[in-house]
């Protein structure tokens, strides 16, 4: 995917994702899924609960990575066949859209820039005509919460749509994830046709 292709789609309603720390040292990164807000360039900002164990792994070391899936559909081997080749031959797949966002990372204490985050989310994440308040930075519900503000220093992104395969069997493919007929199958579909130019 270029820029432009990743950041239209992550802008594009995906709003949920796993931050993943590392910490300095330890076995095991920690991996947190999460709703976040992305603003189209380099920022994404979010809220945890106090308890979190992420806090001590972001305070070790303050980079993260947020990973976000979507459109992702099994595509059986008789699909996927070559033109010419035995259906009981041909290979499976996976078909999917993902970005990894590598992260500078800022815990976020203060009241009042963490009233801006929580406020930000809430405008963004509660259906229109919601009757929930805005939150004051005297709110006394701020104290068990931080924020994070993550600064985007590198991505990595991948949209696997049948790219190496030929117009028929991406056609064949078209058709079979048309006639299975899930939610996740349209969106796929959707992605393969668009880039197969069809």
């Amino acid at each position: 995917m270029d820029d432009e292709e990743w950041r239209f789609w992550l802008s594009a309603g995906r709003d949920f994702g796993q931050l993943i720390a590392s910490g300095r040292g330890r076995e095991l990164p920690i991996v947190v899924p999460t709703h976040f807000l992305y603003d189209g360039e380099r920022t994404v900002r979010l809220h945890l609960a106090r308890p979190n164990p992420v806090w001590a792994h972001l305070e070790e070391h303050p980079r993260a990575v947020l990973t976000v899936i979507d459109e992702h559909v099994y595509v059986p081997g008789e699909w996927n066949a070559n033109e010419g080749q035995p259906a009981e031959q041909g290979v499976p797949t996976s078909y999917y859209a993902t970005v990894q966002l590598a992260c500078d990372v800022r815990i976020v204490d203060d009241p009042a820039d963490k009233t801006q985050i929580l406020n930000a989310q809430l405008g963004h994440f509660e259906p229109s005509g919601s009757t929930r308040a805005l939150v004051e930075a005297d709110d006394r519900l701020l104290s068990g919460i931080r924020g994070l503000e993550l600064t985007v220093t590198a991505v990595q992104a991948k949209f696997k749509f049948g790219g190496n395969k030929k117009q028929p069997v991406r056609e064949r493919v078209a058709g079979r994830l048309a006639e299975r007929g899930s939610l996740a199958d349209e969106r796929a579909r959707g992605h393969l046709l668009r880039r197969s130019g069809s």
